[in-house]
């Protein structure tokens, strides 16, 4: 057997899901006086798939917690034989798990369990992600005033934006704060949280409604600090600028937006 013929034999022994090798792998190998070929196949076998499960029960704790260990290993020895992993490192194993799941339940059950996926899924993504240039405080305070009515922002590589039906954060706090894991509910209204890096340490936060819509309508609709202004003299009484720098006072200390150079 050539090297590579072995090599694609015993990838497909590995991802599949029979611990029993054929006959032309098992007669290509040698075993010991203890161990037989087809017992140190098997136990390499069960020892990579339950490898991969350890790494997305690592990635997926309060997935992990909700479901329990035997449907947590049911559903991702599912995923692995649907989407077997293809990257050199685990990093990525859980990549296509939200996709997953919302392709493999019903959706009354793969909804509120995707939302979750995709909130822990978010703190990896915001660890590994590039560090961006955030705004700081000093760099405002420098800003001439004719700058502010065109400053225009946009969310630095990190953050990732969630938008929220159920009690997610709730479950994932209770799993962090080992404490009684709440029932899945879905909320009375819609949250977002964002998910972020600052330095080596992720951090996450609610926005209220309000809070979230002026965030979204300067870094996604592209408005200026003075169309911000603008949207919130027309829908406050008193106090437009005053919320609106509060606002962004909030985003840049928490290391959330960078400036938006427009060319």
């Amino acid at each position: 057997m050539r090297l590579n013929d072995w090599q694609l034999a015993f990838e497909r022994y590995l991802l599949g899901d029979d611990a029993s090798a054929d006959a032309a792998l098992g007669a290509s190998l040698i075993g010991g006086p203890s161990l037989d070929v087809a017992t140190g196949l098997a136990i390499y076998h069960n020892a990579y798939r339950a490898r991969l499960q350890e790494a997305l029960r690592s990635d997926f704790p309060t997935v992990w917690s909700w479901l329990g260990d035997d449907e947590f290993d049911a559903l991702t020895a599912a995923y692995l034989r649907e989407c077997p992993s293809s990257h050199y490192s685990l990093r990525w194993l859980g990549a296509g798990f939200e996709a997953f799941v919302l392709r493999h339940l019903v959706p009354e059950q793969s909804a509120p369990l995707a939302e979750l996926i995709c909130l822990e899924w978010a703190f990896t993504l915001a660890f590994d992600a590039l560090p961006g240039e955030p705004l700081t405080l000093v760099a405002m305070a420098s800003l001439a005033a004719e700058a502010w009515p065109t400053l225009r922002l946009e969310l630095v590589p990190s953050v990732q934006w969630l938008d929220g039906r159920f009690n997610s954060l709730a479950m994932w706090r209770a799993v962090k704060a080992e404490a009684e894991f709440p029932d899945s509910l879905e909320l009375e209204q819609p949250q977002v949280c964002l998910v972020w890096r600052a330095g080596l340490v992720c951090h996450y936060r609610s926005l209220e409604p309000a809070e979230a819509q002026a965030l979204s309508c300067m870094v996604r609709a592209g408005w200026s600090f003075a169309e911000l202004c603008a949207e919130l003299a027309a829908t406050l009484k008193e106090g437009a600028p005053l919320q609106a720098v509060s606002w962004l006072k909030q985003w840049v200390s928490d290391g959330l937006v960078c400036q938006r150079h427009t060319s």
